[in-house]
């Protein structure tokens, strides 16, 4: 089943980069493998994905120890600044940086540990109470002071979207996630490079994709329905 959900996935994002005027090599799937048990990981693995997300620090470090050492590893999750120090130098990214205080302790612990650290900036876009993520007017001055910590560089900018039943409902927060991006990178900031933006899950990614992504997060649609943690 993951195999084939994986295919189709792949398929419908290259359909997505055909529609949009772009390579198809410019997207990068980060298969969301939260609560799903090891061996469906593997299969996933097994039929190439390599870029894996996840939103837990213990799971990510659980699946770390069980799975082969060239994938690459992605905190999703809102990551609490206690925890910083068991991920750095595992990760390929952290997406989900939105506070100084939160970089400052990536900074430190990359420091310590003697390794360089990839991060985006996590926007709210639609402004939800629930979700985490620095407003869109707070975002430049954000990335400004992230901008001048040792040992952190900012890649890019991630956003969670709403959960809507129609994808085209979040085609305009995937717009100005990518509109912030251009107008931050017109700031030639040193240490901020904005080629990165992850938008888009299972439910909206191809809309993500024609307006600028180039990671997307999908669980549901390589992994089926998600289980709930007993």
């Amino acid at each position: 089943m993951v195999r084939e959900n994986l295919e189709a996935v792949q398929g419908i994002i290259e359909d997505a980069c055909e529609r949009a005027g772009r390579p198809g090599d410019g997207v990068t799937l980060i298969a969301v493998s939260k609560t799903k048990p090891l061996e469906l990981v593997r299969e996933a693995y097994e039929a190439g994905a390599r870029d894996f997300g996840e939103n837990k620090v213990q799971d990510l470090l659980d699946r770390i120890e069980a799975l082969p050492s060239d994938i690459r590893w992605h905190m999703i999750g809102h990551l609490q600044r206690n925890k910083v120090k068991y991920i750095v130098g595992k990760v390929a990214m952290i997406h989900s940086v939105d506070s100084l205080r939160l970089a400052e302790e990536i900074s430190r612990e990359s420091l310590k540990r003697q390794v360089e650290t990839d991060i985006l900036i996590e926007v709210n876009v639609a402004g939800e109470e629930s979700k985490f993520g620095i407003c869109l007017s707070e975002t430049v001055s954000l990335v400004e002071e992230i901008a001048k910590l040792p040992a952190v560089h900012i890649r890019g900018l991630m956003t969670i979207a709403p959960f809507v039943e129609d994808a085209e409902e979040n085609r305009q927060i995937f717009r100005k996630l990518k509109q912030l991006s251009v107008d931050i990178e017109r700031k030639n900031i040193d240490n901020v490079n904005m080629s990165a933006l992850s938008m888009g899950m299972t439910g909206d990614y191809p809309v993500a994709i024609e307006e600028g992504a180039t990671y997307v997060r999908v669980g549901t649609g390589i992994f089926g329905e998600r289980e709930s943690r007993r």
